[in-house]
Order: structure tokens, then C-alpha cells, then sequence
């Protein structure tokens, strides 16, 4: 049975999110939720608030949000059927660092001390698997204060931004950075076209989605959720958006393709994509595979199972007008190992909201998360536009329409 939501359950889920944009100065200026069946059918969708806190002009299902982060899961999507193909490989590392020689020139931080870094040469080898479960030693500038001192911005537009020190030899730790805009550039070393082109082709087309895009269309502009700031007494300001250089740019090239934080899109259409994941890597719309079967369990099964408590290391706020001190990513009981697929985090037994076992789900920077929960055959997209990460009120309401979603 395709799960379904009563019309009891869906009128409870809009309720609590329109309580929750009641406000647009001191609670959330506008939000979207999506969820869909295996089946690819949305069994709810609503939109909610102003597109920012300063508009007059409604939030709707077509509004425009800069996903960042939820990239990535694209971005493993086009590294795997590359894998599928044979024209990359997970565990090659003279393959991943030949194809980029930055990879095989990144430096390793020895020592940190009063904002100065130690560098000196690797000794590990990096490959495409560690880069899709962050464990060849990349970082952020806004979670590491070691990346954070090298000045970089990883939001310019400039590969030069991404093509940072590793903080521990590869594939020995797991820390969350740029490893996946490394795994896109060997995407576009091996097809030959840049990685929005490829997206475009590969995964966009055979799904039926129009309106994903990291160069946004003057229509997708046109469309755009506005960027907000959340100060510490709780009052939200609209800010100058981080992902500008596509947004002004006149034409994309020599614009870096952003595998970790470059789309733009419609939250129901990112949806369809968790609808393919959901049936197995064939859209149940359209009825093309992109992936097969097997490559969807492989992106679904842990990695590192060797770290099971990687998700309980504090993550700092490097960058506190871009992150809040994160102290768990995903709060579960410490029985309870944490596991991470290719690209996104997985909850390995079944997760407080109802969600099945094995479910993956990941997040963006302006404070959007999805979940994909095969077991069950549901999963779902909350977005906004706030900064910094980890909003208390936003992970309120996306655990509680999810449990919704469940309960209904």
C-alpha cells in the first residue's frame, strides 16, 4: 500500500505551520513542506508565510530557495552513475588524483596555534568513496576555525575556495566540508561538461524537473525566497544572500559548479528526485531509471561503520552568523549507532518521527532538510531561508510535520 495522509492529518500539518509563520519578524517568514509516496504522488504539500520578511507577496509551492547543501545528494547521484558506467571508480585513488591533481597536492594541517597553521605532505590517498562520506579530511571555513584562518569563502564561486588543507590523513576520521564539491569536479572531468550541464542531462530531464538550476533563470529569479538572518535575541532580518555570484553573474562560465551548495529549486520538484530514490532509482512518474536498484542500496548502506558516534562530535560555530554550535547532528538514543551513505546522513534504526529503518536524510545551510525513508516508502523536503544553520524553530517544526506525516 502506497502510504497515504488522512485529510484530518493534513489539516493538523498546515495548521502548525501557519502557526508557525504567523510571525514574520520573530518566527519563520515563510516555509515549504513536500512530501511524496514511492509512487511519486504528493500526499501533502503547503506553503506558508511571505517569500521574506519584508514582501507583501505570498509563499507559494512555485517559490524559488536556494538549497545549498542539498546539492550534494545530487551530486552522488551523477558520481554514481558515472560509477555505474565504469568511468569513475569508488576506490581508485590514482584515478581520483589524477583526474584532480589538487587532490593529490592538498596538504595536511599538522598543528594549529593562535590562528597559525602548520601544513605538511599527506601520506594517504584520497578516493571518489571518501570523498562522498567526508572522510578524506576536507572541511568548512564556518565549522573549522583551522579552514576559517585561510581566509577562503566557499560561496565565491572560485574552485581556488574549495581547494583547501585536509584536518587528518585521508580515510582515518570523518569531518564535514568540501569533500563532495571535489567528488562534482571529477564528475566533470569524466563526462566533459560542466556539472550543472550534467545535472541538467542525466537526472533532471529523465525525471521531468524544470526548475533545479545553479544559474537560475530570470523566471526561477523572479521566484526566489528571500535570505534572512536570525540575530540572538530572536528578531529576523532579511540579509544579502551567500550564493550571489550565479544570481549576478550574466553567464555561467568561470563560475565554479558547486557539488556541496549550488542549486536552486522548487521544493516539489527536488521532491521527485526522493520519489526516485524512494522506487529504487526509476522515477515512478516518468518511468526512467537513473540509477539501478543496486547503486541505490550501496548510496543507502553505512560507510563508516567504524565511526559510529561521528555524528555526536560538537561541531563549532566557526562562523556564528552563518552557523549555531551544532552539539548532535541527529539527537537519538547512544545505544543507537549513527551511520552515514554516499553523500547523506542515515538513520539506522527507526527515528523518533516514525521514519524506518536505514532512511537517509541531509540538510542545507539556510535551514532546509529532507528525509528519504525507503523502508516505509515516504520522504519529504522542509525549506526556508534563514541563517544561521540549525534554527531551533525551523528543526521544530520540520520534526514535528514529519512525525505528522507519520502519525496521519
Amino acid at each position: 500500500m502506497p502510504h497515504t495522509l488522512s485529510e484530518a492529518g493534513a489539516k493538523g500539518i498546515r495548521q502548525a505551520i501557519d502557526t508557525a509563520t504567523s510571525d514574520p519578524n520573530t518566527k519563520i517568514p515563510g516555509f515549504v513542506f513536500v512530501a511524496v509516496n514511492k509512487e511519486g504522488e504528493q500526499i501533502f504539500s503547503h506553503a506558508s508565510g511571505k517569500r521574506g520578511a519584508n514582501s507583501d507577496e505570498p509563499m507559494t509551492l512555485d517559490t524559488i530557495f536556494w538549497i545549498a547543501s542539498c546539492t550534494k545528494m545530487i551530486a552522488g547521484i551523477a558520481a554514481m552513475q558515472l560509477v555505474e558506467q565504469g568511468k569513475l571508480s569508488l576506490d581508485d585513488p590514482d584515478q581520483a588524483e589524477n583526474l584532480a591533481p589538487e587532490l593529490k597536492r592538498a596538504k595536511l594541517v599538522k598543528s594549529f596555534n593562535d590562528g597559525k597553521l602548520e601544513l605538511v605532505e599527506k601520506k594517504g590517498r584520497i578516493t571518489l568513496r571518501q570523498l562522498l562520506s567526508h572522510t578524506a579530511g576536507f572541511g568548512y571555513s564556518f565549522f573549522n576555525p583551522e579552514i576559517k584562518s585561510t581566509g577562503v569563502n566557499e560561496f565565491s564561486g572560485k574552485i581556488e575556495d574549495v581547494n583547501t588543507p585536509l584536518l587528518f590523513e585521508p580515510g582515518t576520521s570523518w569531518n564535514y566540508g568540501t569533500n563532495i564539491d571535489w567528488a562534482g569536479v571529477l564528475v566533470e572531468r569524466v563526462s566533459g561538461l560542466t556539472l550543472n550541464d550534467y545535472f541538467q542531462k542525466n537526472i533532471f530531464a529523465p525525471l521531468g524537473i524544470k526548475n533545479i538550476n545553479m544559474f537560475p533563470t530570470a523566471e526561477m529569479k523572479s521566484k526566489l525566497a528571500h535570505m534572512h538572518a536570525r540575530d540572538k535575541d530572536g528578531n529576523i532580518t532579511e540579509r544579502e544572500h551567500l550564493q550571489l555570484a550565479p544570481l549576478k553573474a550574466s553567464s555561467p562560465d568561470g563560475i565554479f559548479n558547486s557539488a556541496g551548495a549550488g542549486c536552486f529549486a522548487q521544493p516539489s520538484e527536488y521532491t521527485k528526485i526522493i520519489a526516485t530514490l524512494l522506487n529504487d532509482g526509476t522515477s515512478p512518474t516518468t518511468g526512467k531509471q537513473i540509477l539501478k536498484k543496486a547503486t541505490v542500496d550501496e548510496m543507502f548502506s553505512n560507510q563508516i561503520p567504524e565511526f559510529p558516534n561521528f555524528g555526536r562530535q560538537p561541531i563549532a560555530d566557526a562562523m556564528p552568523d552563518l552557523t549555531n554550535p551544532i552539539g548532535e547532528l541527529y539527537p537519538q538514543p547512544h545505544d543507537q549507532p549513527q551511520g552515514w551513505g554516499l553523500t547523506f546522513m542515515l538513520t539506522i534504526s527507526e527515528g523518533a518521527t516514525g521514519r524506518g529503518r536505514n532512511t537517509g536524510w541531509w540538510a542545507g545551510l539556510a535551514n532546509l532538510f529532507w528525509w528519504a525513508d525507503r523502508e516505509k516508502g515516504v520522504g519529504g523536503m522542509v525549506a526556508s531561508q534563514i541563517l544561521p544553520f540549525a534554527d531551533g524553530q525551523v528543526m521544530g517544526l520540520w520534526a514535528q510535520v514529519e512525525s505528522q506525516i507519520y502519525q496521519g
